[in-house]
């Protein structure tokens, strides 16, 4: 079960996001599936690169260890630290 995102502190969600990857042992692995959007979306002119904090949310996410509500809650919360 994974751990509740209202945990989380301001301006600590990378520090979260490393830990619970570290916890259950997790790390990303880039997929056709995600070769596959990169492309789409640099065809589209919209090129969007995860950052190393985002792919781990997504492996997270494929692992099991948080459900898409937990991952998009995350992944906001993340963004707008980042971007303050």
């Amino acid at each position: 079960m994974a751990e509740r995102p209202e945990a989380v502190t301001q301006n600590s969600t990378a520090a979260y996001i490393r830990r619970l990857a570290a916890k259950h042992h997790v790390t990303y692995v880039q997929t056709q599936t995600d070769l596959l959007a990169q492309h789409m979306t640099r065809l589209a002119d919209d090129a969007v690169q995860p950052d190393e904090i985002e792919r781990m949310l997504f492996a997270l996410h494929r692992a099991g260890h948080v459900d898409r509500r937990q991952l998009v809650h995350l992944q906001v919360k993340y963004l707008r630290e980042a971007k303050s």
